[in-house]
């Protein structure tokens, strides 16, 4: 019997493949294998198709340990749903097997906030949070989720979003058993030189932790990443838990795997502990 909240890949065979077989092949020929695995508060992913930025995420993951439960936090590109949408029951199927949501967790957060609303619509078609879930599964296959869509870059609503959840965590000692991963790619169709010079400044201020310089090299660099919002409640949300650094593990664009680098995007993959 299908579960009543049973949320089915949209991109699958689109953005990465369809096979668990060809998708654990691909998956694994991006993973670093030497990769020392380290505790994290959370970390940046990019969310394009796999062949342009799924060797960035997987490096990036290869190093981080994954604890039970991943709160998701990503752009909403299609418009849909609540500003400030969490889905807090169900299942998220994907090629590799169903991943269930943190129904426990997503309701201490509804509990506690003045902007979450229950949504399902915005995650229906939205493939920022849906493309990071089988790498993440890769490496482990027995977590939960709270998934979460922001569609606002009001910087000061969304560090009242972050206060809330670093709030749940902190008071439910939640932190060695919660993670977070916000979605996000960079610039969008510049050369690669541009790219490169404009997300540099992006990267600098997420890896100083500080989301007030984001906003600022964003606004005054016309920097086109799409997940200013979840990676601004990360960073707040980070410090508040006890977050000291964040390090960049990879950057590449489009150009990288494509040979044309006259009109890129961006992917960074950073790790905050």
């Amino acid at each position: 019997m299908r579960p009543i909240n049973l949320r089915k890949p949209v991109v699958a065979g689109q953005f990465y493949p369809s096979g668990s077989k060809d998708l654990k092949a691909m998956i694994s020929s991006f993973a670093d294998k030497s990769a020392q695995k380290i505790d994290v508060l959370g970390c940046i992913l990019p969310h394009a198709g796999y062949i342009y930025s799924g060797k960035v995420a997987v490096c990036t993951i290869s190093g981080v340990k994954i604890k039970d439960t991943v709160v998701l936090l990503g752009p909403n590109h299609t418009g849909l749903g609540a500003a400030f949408s969490i889905m807090p029951q169900g299942i998220w199927q994907t090629p590799f097997g169903n991943l269930e949501i943190d129904t426990g967790l997503a309701n201490l957060f509804l509990k506690k906030s003045r902007y979450l609303e229950v949504d399902n619509l915005a995650h229906l078609n939205e493939h920022s949070l849906e493309v990071e879930l089988p790498i993440l599964q890769y490496f482990r296959d027995d977590f939960k989720i709270v998934p979460i869509a922001l569609m606002t870059d009001d910087l000061s609503i969304l560090k009242k979003v972050a206060e809330e959840l670093a709030s749940v965590i902190i008071e439910h000692n939640l932190s060695s058993s919660v993670m977070f991963v916000a979605s996000s790619d960079m610039t969008h169709y510049e050369s690669q030189k541009s790219a490169e010079k404009k997300d540099l400044l992006a990267i600098q201020a997420i890896t100083a932790l500080d989301e007030n310089k984001l906003e600022i090299a964003v606004k005054e660099s016309n920097i086109s990443m799409c997940g200013f919002a979840p990676v601004s409640v990360l960073i707040k949300a980070a410090k508040l838990l006890g977050a000291k650094k964040g390090q960049l593990i990879k950057y590449q664009t489009s150009g990288d795997a494509t040979g044309d680098f006259s009109s890129v995007v961006g992917y960074a993959g950073i790790t905050i502990y």
